[in-house]
């Protein structure tokens, strides 16, 4: 059987940055074509021949809601070349609304979807996005994430060759008040643990101090969650892993996200970091 070239799907919401995440791909090596329509993904990549041309070794190709609103085309695609064995990684950037909003404001384009108004635009175009999105080996949220930020991620989703590498899980922790992450495969909720925020000495520090953390652990059920959390990790994540999940994001999130969140997934990485799983730390709400 002739070499199979690896495909990255890059698809998503408008404006959340499919074009970046395109360069990004770019510079990583992969052969970039945008703005391609679903059927011809397949004829794409019958015509790569990377034992002939190296440069199509690695492919992606962008697709959005330019042609139209249906998706079905594109999940067929998908379905064939999971059948013919082609490598393939589907690739969602997704953002708030409020953020795609402001960014659709500040570039003075057109949404491609038309709507009476923007906002409206948006919901019409998610709602079409929503089972694609479900399918997809990567989701990526750049609602909080500068350009470099998003070339980082890639680059450690997407560096690597063909061979597999181990699930990457990124812990990020969060303020309720301030909104839930769009992009969690976990969410964990902690806030019925006692709260350093209304102890006036320990309000202005964070779960990186440690009186707020003696605070935290001393109370029995600091320990029972992070016993009962950690089995149900342990459960998970070699089934993921199973599955084909490459990438993994778990949320934990406490009322503004400074003091128990930061701190319960301080020690949810260290434990993940003793088992040799590649883990990330993100605390969202920590400089607000």
């Amino acid at each position: 059987m002739p070499e199979r070239p690896q495909l990255v799907v890059i698809t998503g919401m408008s404006g959340a940055g499919r074009s970046l995440a395109g360069k990004a791909l770019e510079d990583l090596g992969f052969f970039v074509i945008d703005n391609l329509p679903a059927n011809l993904i397949a004829r794409v990549v019958e015509q790569a021949d990377p034992a002939r041309d190296p440069r199509r070794r690695r492919l992606a190709v962008s697709v959005d809601t330019r042609g139209g609103l249906s998706f079905e085309v594109l999940e067929q695609v998908l379905m064939t070349l999971a059948n013919d064995e082609v490598p393939t990684t589907l690739l969602f950037l997704d953002a708030d609304d409020e953020v795609l909003i402001q960014r659709f404001a500040e570039s003075r384009r057109p949404h491609p979807v038309e709507a009476p108004t923007l906002s409206e635009s948006i919901a019409l175009e998610r709602a079409a996005l929503e089972d694609l999105r479900g399918q997809a080996d990567v989701v990526v949220d750049t609602s909080d994430r500068s350009v470099h930020d998003l070339r980082h991620l890639l680059s450690e989703v997407f560096a690597g060759e063909r061979p597999r590498r181990p699930m990457r899980v990124t812990l990020t922790s969060f303020g309720f008040k301030h909104g839930v992450p769009r992009v969690l495969d976990l969410l964990f909720d902690v806030r019925f643990l006692p709260n350093p925020y209304w102890v006036p000495e320990l309000r202005p520090l964070t779960g990186y101090d440690e009186p707020v953390r003696q605070m935290v652990i001393s109370h029995p059920d600091t320990g029972e969650f992070l016993q009962r959390t950690q089995s149900l990790l342990e459960f998970l994540l070699p089934r993921y892993e199973a599955e084909g999940k490459s990438y993994l994001t778990i949320g934990v999130g406490c009322t503004g996200g400074r003091h128990r969140s930061v701190l319960i997934a301080e020690e949810l990485g260290r434990w993940l970091g003793e088992r040799d799983v590649e883990c990330s730390i993100r605390h969202r709400d920590l400089p607000r």
